[in-house]
């Protein structure tokens, strides 16, 4: 069958490789803990376009031309492009995969997108499906608070549990031939709500899924926190991330030093951001520059890198529904 599987986890028996990887960010975003790993940092938020989310769209294209020169192919050579975003009808990536002549999957899990479409790619390529597959995502600070929140041109003031949605895309290819750090297994994540219902605190919506989907890939894989050099959630935020430690302590493990989360790694303390960053494109941004560099050098040899996503709408906040959350994770190993 080409892969095994064992309850919500995938075990792949031809692990596709990341022969290439982009991540192209904004301003803000460029001035942050991960500035030198970028591979494009924009000047303004409206990348010479007249609206974010134009903006939005030019850079996720920018990243999947770029991921595909730096894995020394064209984008011509891609059989599928499987990519979402947070706006309505995923219309970023829909409207990015109208430049490309490519068979597309448009995909929706939120802020764990870049981690369900990796899944999902490496699991055709390990079938044998298809070759060259791109991952991508993107989100926009501007367009997503003016779908989700408020209107930049209200000036609301932002409470304390806020994140800041990253204006960020970032884009892996993956492929059965070529070198590059291999995705050794996916672990499908569950629906999980919390009755969380406040749409300015994503960490604590998100949190228990993150937890749901850590202990069944741990159960799956008979694995604890110490097998890996780097654990790492996306995007949790400060809060998140701490709501994630206490509820997973509370099974009866304990996360070490070896845990972050890109959100809160991704701002300097000194930028204004509250919890931290969230968004598809923060996760997708630092592991497509920072980590896939970080795993390259052989920095970290076995990477898990579990996303996160909060499943709303404005429709479904406006009618006082709660945030159901999911996660989804993949083993990313250094190979040989």
């Amino acid at each position: 069958m080409g892969k095994e599987k064992k309850n919500q986890t995938i075990k792949f028996k031809h692990p596709p490789k990341i022969i290439g990887n982009y991540a192209i960010v904004g301003p803000k975003e460029g001035e942050g803990t991960f500035k030198d790993y970028f591979d494009y940092v924009v000047q303004n938020d409206n990348f010479g376009e007249d609206t974010y989310e134009k903006a939005e769209r030019k850079m996720l294209e920018h990243a999947i031309m770029g991921a595909a020169d730096k894995a020394g192919i064209s984008t011509k050579d891609i059989d599928v492009l499987l990519c979402g975003d947070l706006l309505n009808q995923i219309i970023s990536s829909s409207y990015a995969a109208r430049s490309f002549d490519l068979c597309y999957l448009g995909v929706f899990g939120a802020c764990s997108t870049m981690a369900l479409s990796l899944a999902m790619g490496s699991a055709f390529i390990d079938a044998g499906h298809f070759q060259n597959i791109a991952c991508a995502t993107s989100s926009h600070f501007s367009s997503a608070e003016r779908q989700f929140r408020y209107p930049l041109e209200l000036g609301n003031q932002r409470p304390p549990t806020a994140q800041w949605t990253a204006t960020a895309a970032g884009c892996s290819i993956l492929s059965s031939e070529g070198d590059g750090p291999i995705i050794t297994s996916a672990t499908f994540g569950k629906v999980i709500d919390f009755d969380i219902c406040d749409v300015n605190n994503m960490g604590a919506a998100m949190a228990p899924a993150a937890m749901s989907t850590m202990l069944a890939h741990f159960r799956d894989t008979n694995t604890t926190p110490d097998d890996y050099d780097l654990i790492v959630t996306g995007d949790l935020g400060k809060l998140g991330s701490e709501i994630l430690i206490d509820l997973m302590e509370e099974e009866g493990i304990k996360l070490g030093i070896n845990y972050c989360d890109c959100g809160q790694m991704m701002f300097k303390h000194d930028q204004n951001v509250f919890m931290g960053g969230s968004g598809c494109g923060c996760s997708a941004s630092v592991l497509n520059s920072f980590i896939l560099r970080k795993i390259r050098e052989g920095v970290y040899k076995k990477v898990l890198f579990m996303a996160t996503g909060a499943l709303l709408s404005p429709t479904s906040c406006q009618q006082g529904e709660s945030i159901p959350g999911v996660a989804h994770a993949v083993v990313i190993e250094k190979g040989e």
